[in-house]
C-alpha cells in the first residue's frame, strides 16, 4: 500500500537513475504555500486557485537529506515535521526534519529547515524502509520496521542486471522498534519500544494522556504486501489475481500504549498499561527496552471487507488528541472497494461499497462552524473500470455517510491510493 513510490524514491536517492519530479501522492503545506509531493526530493509549488506549478523545489538544496515522505505532520502554528534519509559515509541515517511556520519573503521555500534529529539504523547498511510516522504533541514517532533496503544490492542493481526488488525484502526475525524524539529538544528518547515484526505504511494518530503515548496505526503480520505490485502479479487477473492476494496478511487498525515515565525504579517483567480496558500489554526488559503487544481497534467484523488502510481523522482539531472517529478504505481485493467509517468508543463502523466501483482514500473535510468530531464530508475519487469515462468524486455525510453526491468526470482517470486533496486549502 504505497510502497511503490517509496521504493523508487530510495533507489533514485542512491543515484542509479534521475529522480522523478511527477509529484502526485499528495498536497502538502509549507510556510503557508501548497506543494504537491512524492518520496523524492524534488516537489512543485503551486498555485492553489490554478494548480499551475510555479516552482520546481530540490529539498537536498536546503537540507542534507535525498527525499522526504509525502506525510507532513503540522503543529498548530504551522510548523511542519517530515523524514528523509541521508546517506554518509558510514551508511545510512534517518532524519527528522524540522520546517518553521513563517516565510522570510515571496521567493522563500524550504529556508530555515533544519535536522531535528539523525537516528542511526539497526543496520547502517539496510535501513528499514518507511512510507509516514507518527507525532504526537511532544514526540516524533519513528516506527522502524522489517522492511529492509539492502544498500549495496540496490546501489549495484543495474551492473548485475538486477531489479530494485532484489535490494528490498522482509525479514521476520527482526523485531520492529519505535523510536521517540523530543520535538522541543531534538533529542532522541533513550528508551527504545519493541514489538513483534510488523509492517505498516500510514499511522491514524497519536497522542498523549496520563503518562502514556497512544500510537495507532494501521499494520500487518508480515511485509509480504510489497510484492503485490510486482509486474508479474499485476499481469494476473481475475480469481488468480485474488487468489494471489489472499496468501498475504491484510492491514488491520492497532493501538500501541507505551508508557512514558521509565526510570531505574520501574519494575521488570510486569504489564505497565494500566489503561483501564485496554489489552495493549507494555513489559519493560531493562532500562531502556521496553517491549509492547498491540490491541485491536475493530471487531471481527472488519475482517469481512479485508482490513483497514488509507486511514483519515478531522486532522484539524484532532491531530495528536484523544479523538473518537477515523476513515479509511476496506481492502477485500487489491484495491479499495469499499468506504468505512469506524468508531472507536463501540468498535462498530457503517460502509460505503457499490458494485464494481473503487474508491481511493477517504479525506475529511470539516464543515464550518462544526460541533461535533464528525461534522464534515468525506471526500473520495471513484474509478469504474467496467464503464467508460465515469470517474466521479464522491460525497459523503461523515456523521451518517450517505452519500450526499457526484461530481463527474467524463475521462479515465487511473486508479490511485491516496486522494491527494487538501483538507485546510
Amino acid at each position: 500500500m504505497g510502497v511503490c513510490c517509496g521504493m523508487v524514491q530510495e533507489s533514485l536517492s542512491l543515484g542509479i537513475s534521475k529522480p522523478t519530479d511527477n509529484a502526485s501522492v499528495n498536497f502538502v503545506k509549507y510556510k503557508g504555500d501548497y506543494y504537491v509531493s512524492t518520496e523524492t526530493n524534488y516537489m512543485h509549488r503551486v498555485d492553489p486557485d490554478t494548480l499551475e506549478s510555479k516552482q520546481k523545489v530540490d529539498w537536498s538544496k536546503f537540507i542534507a537529506v535525498n527525499g522526504a515522505t509525502a506525510h507532513p505532520h503540522f503543529d498548530p502554528d504551522g510548523t511542519a515535521y517530515n523524514m528523509g534519509n541521508s546517506y554518509r559515509n558510514k551508511g545510512a541515517f534517518y532524519n527528522i526534519i524540522r520546517v518553521p511556520p513563517e516565510r522570510d519573503g515571496p521567493e522563500d521555500t524550504l529556508e530555515g529547515a533544519k535536522i531535528l534529529c539523525s537516528i542511526a539504523p539497526r543496520d547502517k547498511s539496510k535501513p528499514s524502509y518507511y512510507h509516514s510516522f507518527g507525532m504526537s504533541e511532544n514526540y516524533v514517532v519513528f516506527i522502524e520496521q522489517p522492511i529492509k533496503m539492502d544498500l549495496f544490492k540496490i546501489v549495484t542493481g543495474r551492473l548485475r542486471g538486477k531489479s530494485l526488488n532484489e535490494g528490498v525484502y522482509w525479514d521476520p526475525n527482526q523485531e520492529t522498534i519505535f523510536h521517540l524524539i523530543d520535538k522541543q529538544t531534538g533529542k532522541e528518547m533513550p528508551v527504545k519500544y519493541y514489538t513483534k515484526a510488523l509492517s505498516t505504511f500510514h499511522q491514524i494518530n497519536a497522542f498523549e494522556q496520563d503518562g502514556f503515548l497512544m500510537l495507532d496505526m494501521c499494520c500487518s503480520d508480515d511485509g509480504q504486501s510489497i510484492n503485490n505490485f510486482l509486474i508479474q502479479n499485476l499481469r494476473q487477473s481475475g480469481e488468480t489475481l485474488d487468489e494471489m492476494y489472499n496468501t498475504m496478511s491484510r492491514p488491520f487498525p492497532r493501538r500501541f500504549v507505551l508508557p512514558l515515565n521509565i526510570t531505574s525504579e520501574t519494575p521488570l517483567g510486569q504489564n505497565l498499561n494500566t489503561r483501564p480496558e485496554s489489552t495493549a500489554t507494555a513489559v519493560c526488559r531493562n532500562k531502556n527496552q521496553v517491549f509492547c503487544t498491540f490491541e485491536d481497534l475493530h471487531g471481527e467484523d472488519l475482517k469481512d471487507y479485508g482490513g483497514l488502510e488509507f486511514p483519515h481523522i478531522n486532522y484539524a482539531r484532532y491531530n495528536t488528541r484523544p479523538y473518537r472517529y477515523y476513515y479509511g478504505c476496506g481492502f477485500r481485493h487489491l484495491v479499495g472497494d469499499s468506504l468505512i467509517k469506524m468508531d472507536l468508543e463501540s468498535k462498530t463502523f457503517k460502509v460505503w461499497r457499490q458494485p464494481d466501483l473503487y474508491p481511493s482514500e477517504p479525506v475529511f473535510i470539516l464543515s464550518p462552524n462544526a460541533a461535533e468530531e464528525d461534522d464534515g464530508v468525506i471526500l473520495s475519487v471513484i474509478i469504474t473500470p467496467v464503464k467508460d469515462k465515469s470517474t466521479f468524486l464522491l460525497v459523503l455525510d461523515a456523521k451518517t455517510f450517505e452519500e450526499l453526491g457526484r461530481a463527474e468526470v467524463p475521462v479515465n482517470i487511473p486508479y490511485g491510493f491516496h486522494g491527494v486533496f487538501n483538507s485546510s486549502a
